[in-house]
């Protein structure tokens, strides 16, 4: 009988050299709304090459935990944010992505409300976290420019189908508060008869029969999300 340890042997230790040298990392796509414009929260990076730059919520998975886990702990530590909703959007692998070597990231995206966020943490404070204008982000390291516009698109592909605000928006607000958002997400203006007939018609929204207080303009209705509508809609939607 022929000893074949040693064949198998060298067999496994070329697969564990061949396909165990990589890494895999999460970067997280935090936007905001100000009541004006869509931004992203970025942070500086640490690596010596983008050293400085600005960069996306991001690190490398330690080998005990899993995806999901990751970006919690990681957004956690790199901005403060706890307990958000966080959205996969896509897998990024180029070869030449990393100056360390191979990685492979993993993106996630959330959307909150900008005076949610208390930017006054340690860990905000550490990494330099700061709100950008998504229509004014400069060069960024890595491939976060790409990871940020397909986020974005991501966004964008969506709106069509589900509903979006919840999270951005402050608990009361008007029409035009709410068109505001989806222009500034879609890049565009859109049509305030047409969306206002679109929105009111989705079965979202409750009328708070209340006005606008202490504005210079003539007061708007103030409408609030209902949420049980606005779930059935995410449900059935899928």
């Amino acid at each position: 009988m022929v000893d074949t340890t040693y064949n198998i042997n060298s067999g496994l230790k070329s697969i564990e050299e061949r396909f165990f040298k990589s890494a895999i990392s999460v970067d997280c796509v935090i936007f905001g709304f100000d009541g004006k414009d869509l931004k992203v929260l970025l942070i500086r990076s640490y690596t010596d090459e983008f050293k400085g730059q600005w960069s996306l919520v991001g690190d490398l998975l330690t080998p005990d935990e899993d995806m999901d886990s990751a970006a919690y702990r990681i957004l956690s530590q790199r901005t403060g944010l706890d307990d958000i909703y966080l959205e996969q959007v896509h897998a990024f692998g180029r070869v030449e992505r990393h100056p360390l070597g191979r990685v492979v990231t993993v993106a996630y995206y959330s959307l909150i409300n900008i005076n949610d966020y208390n930017a006054e943490t340690e860990a905000a404070y550490e990494n330099s976290a700061t709100w950008h204008n998504v229509k004014e982000v400069g060069k960024l390291a890595f491939d976060h420019n790409e990871i940020l516009t397909a986020s974005l698109e991501h966004i964008k592909a969506n709106l069509a189908s589900r509903p979006i605000g919840i999270n951005l928006l402050s608990e009361k607000f008007t029409l035009t508060e709410l068109q505001s958002l989806y222009e500034a997400i879609l890049d565009k203006t859109l049509d305030k008869r047409n969306f206002r007939k679109k929105i009111l018609s989705m079965g979202i929204l409750k009328d708070l029969n209340e006005l606008q207080k202490d504005v210079a303009h003539r007061p708007a209705k103030l409408y609030s999300f209902d949420r049980q509508g606005y779930d059935a809609l995410l449900k059935s939607t899928f």
